[in-house]
């Protein structure tokens, strides 16, 4: 691998294109050069556990030397944050309208949207706090529609919040002069959106750092994975978040015969001439078409030698 590769790598794609192999590849590639590195999957169907056949959880497992691996789970780490908001919210409402408050933070839980919200918390705490400890970080993300949401959200979020703190801003004004005093109010809850608002920026500008995180979509060479890409692709470059490379998978090998799969290559060279004339600005990585599943260390380690970056 190229000695300037990204501290921080998000792999996404359309859902069964093996993101999941890509991403335990690349890391165990990085982890053999004697990189230490953090997988971290943020996919609500995790494979990690059944590639490295280890459970891995929620916690932080050492897989093998320099290679550690997390699983997020967007269920607990809703639960956590909506606690959190539970505990920051205590000191600043009426002991009266504490249990509203709960009721309705707990319906907020199952509230569209709360799960990308938790996650991105998570994903924010481990590349904030995780980062120093490590040489790489590794995201196998969710399916591509999940992926744009999580990386779009610092920028929607950052726009929200703004609004919100106008607002607070505007009504503690608004209070110091009711009250005449000329003292400014103390606000807790200015205080909590504040701190939030610095997380997502410090985030936004990780993202951002085009030298320090780098972004690769892994596509099939079919129909609906090259379309799906493009528009990831395109979204993405609306938020500046550029993908440089893609990892073209299952390509059948050279040696394979039979009628059948002859068919099949005529089909794969229209669509491998599709993908080399739809990313023209991407590096594209050929991935070859295994004869079975990676089931074993000894397997994968093999299969991530094609993964040159």
């Amino acid at each position: 691998m190229a000695e300037h590769l990204n501290k921080i790598l998000f792999i996404g794609g359309k859902g069964g294109v093996g993101k999941s192999t890509s991403a335990a590849a690349v890391a165990w590639k990085l982890a053999k050069e004697n990189k230490k590195t953090l997988l971290i999957s943020t996919d609500p169907a995790h494979n990690l556990g059944d590639i490295f056949s280890q459970k891995i959880g929620g916690e932080t497992q050492k897989i093998t030397d320099n290679l550690y691996a997390l699983e997020i789970d967007p269920e607990t780490e809703t639960t956590k944050y909506i606690n959190s908001v539970k505990e920051n919210v205590k000191g600043t409402v009426q002991s009266s309208m504490i249990d509203e408050v709960n009721r309705q933070l707990d319906t907020a839980k199952a509230s569209p949207g709360a799960d990308e919200s938790a996650l991105f918390d998570k994903l924010i705490s481990i590349i904030i706090e995780e980062e120093p400890a490590y040489d790489h970080l590794v995201f196998d993300t969710a399916p591509t529609g999940h992926t744009i949401r999580l990386l779009t959200l610092p920028e929607l979020m950052g726009v929200w919040i703004e609004g919100l703190l106008k607002k607070r801003r505007k009504t503690n004004e608004n209070y110091t002069q009711l009250l005449n005093d000329g003292e400014p109010v103390e606000d807790p809850i200015y205080e909590v959106l504040l701190e939030r608002q610095n997380r997502f920026k410090q985030a936004r500008e990780i993202l951002l750092e085009s030298d320090k995180t780098g972004f690769i979509f892994v596509l099939n060479p079919e129909r609906l994975p090259i379309l799906e890409t493009k528009k990831a692709i395109d979204l993405l470059d609306q938020y500046h978040l550029h993908v440089n490379t893609v990892f073209v998978n299952k390509v059948l090998p050279a040696e394979v015969d039979g009628s059948f799969l002859a068919q099949r290559r005529r089909h794969e060279k229209q669509y491998l001439q599709d993908i080399e004339e739809t990313f023209p600005n991407q590096r594209k990585i050929h991935i070859p078409l295994l004869p079975h599943d990676i089931t074993t260390l000894e397997e994968l380690d093999a299969f991530s030698g094609h993964y040159q970056l």
